[in-house]
């Protein structure tokens, strides 16, 4: 249920999930726990978070911009996040790269494919073309996630990355909003 900016929604296990803007105060808990999920070195393209100044001043930048930058919210802490940025360029503006990541702790409830939802909902309320992502071939939980959500494989990095000591290939996925 929408509220302003902010999106209610009970999670699986009963517990109201609030989706908002994030906001300056965001900063220490998401650079925490994108520490956490960048030292597991499994699925984050990131091997240092930012710092909580460095945090803060992007989220400056994407607010300045027109950006979206979604704060999950469980029990009054950030536990995840979605953002999409628009392009640069004037000949790449219909397009946004989305980026996300939810704790551990907060996974299997439902918000992923809330805050999905929430963010396909924003690119058509902001006239975009396409969103578009990467995701690792290991994830397979996560591909399938957006394939039902309606993303398609665009193209394929063969090898692309080394991951546990093992070379997996790197998915460029979009959803196209004309075409769904």
């Amino acid at each position: 249920m929408p509220n302003g900016d902010n999106f209610f929604f009970t999670a699986k296990n009963g517990e109201e999930i609030i989706l908002r803007p994030v906001e300056e105060k965001d900063a220490e808990d998401i650079t925490q726990h994108v520490e956490a999920i960048v030292k597991a070195g499994r699925y984050l393209q990131k091997e240092e978070p930012h710092s909580v100044t460095e945090e803060i001043e992007f989220i400056h930048e994407v607010k300045r911009k027109g950006n979206l930058y979604t704060a999950v919210e469980r029990n009054k802490k950030v536990v995840g996040i979605a953002r999409v940025l628009r392009g640069e360029l004037q000949m790449k503006k219909h397009t946004g790269v989305f980026r996300t990541w939810i704790h551990p702790e907060a996974q299997g409830l439902g918000i992923g494919k809330e805050l999905l939802a929430h963010t396909l909902k924003w690119g058509e309320n902001n006239n975009l073309h396409k969103i578009w992502l990467t995701v690792f071939s290991g994830n397979e939980k996560a591909v399938k996630v957006y394939e039902k959500a309606g993303f398609i494989i665009e193209g394929k990095q063969r090898n692309q990355v080394i991951i546990e000591g093992k070379f997996e290939d790197e998915y460029f996925m979009a959803y196209f909003f004309q075409l769904n």
